[in-house]
């Protein structure tokens, strides 16, 4: 599974990597060490807009909240258990078939965590030690991603933007390389090449789609132990990335 990642970004920087030609100041995020969910994320997608005659499809920069609710469900909380879809079966699943035909997205990131079992030899403790899992080359991260809207029925003017809430989900698969030593589950990212075919709205042939996702960094992920910390989502700061001894 992917449960924490690094986004340090700036808006800036992203609207220039992705191409993005609608962004909203008023979204910005802060640089996180340490993205929890439920915590708000950066997505890259698009969409025509909602009003009027023009059906030009435009590529934003949003701010999601991480975990998935789907249009159907009765309360938003659901979500804090829809972090991740699995490749193997999100285009048939229920929760997420729609999202991936209609709703894909690009979530940015320098990296995620994942955790193994380690025992002190001392204490006989088993604890569990994040590692830092990131590409070799210090690239961006495009993970593979799902959105969704959720209307909250409390709310009766479907204008106010209250009434509606953007979630998102990460895809995942099998685990190799760095990675896969670590956890046997891994996100999905996607290379600039298939930036434009997976965020195409129009597009909806699941195998095609399911074909544009491949390893993080093709393979080529670097993966360092770094402290305990980070088990702490209250935690944050690009200390949280120095190496430790583990």
């Amino acid at each position: 599974m992917c449960g924490r990642y690094v986004s340090t970004r700036s808006p800036q920087d992203l609207t220039r990597l992705f191409h993005v030609t609608d962004w909203r100041p008023a979204e910005t995020l802060a640089p996180s060490w340490n993205v929890a969910p439920t915590d708000e994320v950066y997505a890259v997608l698009q969409r025509a807009p909602r009003h009027g005659g023009d059906t030009s499809v435009r590529r934003e920069l949003r701010a999601l909240r991480w975990g998935m609710v789907p249009s159907w469900a009765k309360d938003p909380k659901i979500g804090s258990r829809m972090i991740n879809a699995r490749v193997e079966t999100v285009h048939e699943k229920p929760a997420y078939r729609r999202a991936f035909a209609r709703h894909r997205c690009l979530l940015p990131a320098d990296g995620f965590y994942e955790w193994q079992p380690a025992k002190n030899e001392k204490t006989g403790r088993t604890r569990k030690q994040p590692y830092f899992i990131h590409p070799a080359d210090g690239q961006v991260m495009a993970l593979a991603g799902l959105y969704e809207y959720w209307r909250n029925q409390e709310i009766k003017n479907d204008d106010d933007p209250a009434a509606w809430l953007m979630t998102c989900t990460i895809i995942t698969t099998e685990a190799t390389d760095a990675a896969g030593r670590i956890h046997p589950r891994m996100p999905l990212a996607l290379t600039p090449d298939h930036y434009d075919a997976w965020l195409d709205p129009r597009r909806e042939d699941a195998d095609g789609l399911r074909a544009l996702l491949t390893r993080p960094a093709d393979g080529h992920l670097d993966a360092r132990p770094v402290s305990v910390a980070v088990n702490n989502t209250r935690n944050n700061g690009p200390q949280l990335l120095d190496e430790v001894t583990s």
